[in-house]
């Protein structure tokens, strides 16, 4: 079961990216801003059309799945997510159930509550969300995703408005969401995060993909400073490394 881009070119924003991903892996799309991150994870989402290339799903093109097949196979969580109406956590996780049209169903409402625990939200289940902090908005559209079991889990910058605490929280349930068989594949703009998480790295810069392996050669140094233009070298254990970042006139 693949997801992935064969030549994929769309406007001046990503160009012929040629990239197939795995389940049971944490895929980082990492890169500058401007790279192409999000419209990649967006096309792969099934959101935007390319200009040339391919978008497929286990072979097949994508575009030609019907989109409640799509969006019961897929499940994407936007950048910026917004609640358009003031309704309770409870209520908007259970939005994640709408292609399987079973909310109120024993497996609905199983998926519905292991989502909420899954990001600590039990507390807040019955509280509008208008009432919530950003960082608790974000895990109810991350817990929406969730609820709706997809095999594939595709969030751009999920932990950008999380505090250190439920940025590893998150981090460890998207591991045990791989470790089950699906697929996860995350915009992140930590490298710190990438490294000591993800299992592959795709490097994007200027739309075009740069580099794509493991961690420790997708994210290496030398990669980093060609990218960024920055002298950079990573110190500490594989799995707790961090990024240290000289000025240009230090390299």
């Amino acid at each position: 079961m693949t997801l992935g881009t064969t030549d994929l070119t769309i406007g001046q924003r990503l160009r012929d990216v040629s990239a197939m991903v795995e389940p049971g892996r944490i895929t980082a799309i990492c890169g500058p801003n401007g790279a192409g991150k999000s419209t990649l994870l967006s096309a792969l989402a099934g959101l935007l059309a390319p200009d040339s290339g391919t978008v497929s799903l286990d072979g097949e093109s994508l575009a030609a799945l019907h989109p409640r097949e799509r969006a019961k196979r897929i499940g994407y969580l936007p950048q910026d997510g917004e609640v358009a109406w003031d309704v309770a956590v409870k209520s908007l996780v259970a939005l994640g159930r709408l292609p399987h049209r079973d909310p109120q169903s024993d497996r609905g409402e199983t998926a519905i509550a292991r989502a909420i625990g899954a990001l600590d939200l039990e507390a807040f289940a019955d509280r509008p969300v208008t009432k919530l902090s950003g960082g608790e908005k974000a895990r109810v559209l991350l817990a929406r995703v969730l609820a709706g079991e997809p095999d594939w889990i595709l969030a751009d910058e999920p932990l950008a408005a999380l505090d250190l605490a439920h940025q590893l929280t998150l981090l460890r349930h998207l591991k045990a969401e791989a470790d089950s068989g699906a697929g996860v594949v995350i915009v992140l703009h930590d490298l710190a995060l990438a490294m000591n998480h993800a299992d592959r790295v795709l490097m994007l810069d200027a739309g075009r993909l740069v580099a794509d392996g493991p961690p420790g050669d997708a994210l290496s140094a030398e990669t980093i400073r060609q990218v960024w233009q920055v002298p950079a070298r990573w110190i500490g254990d594989p799995g707790a490394r961090a990024l240290v970042v000289s000025p240009p006139d230090e390299g």
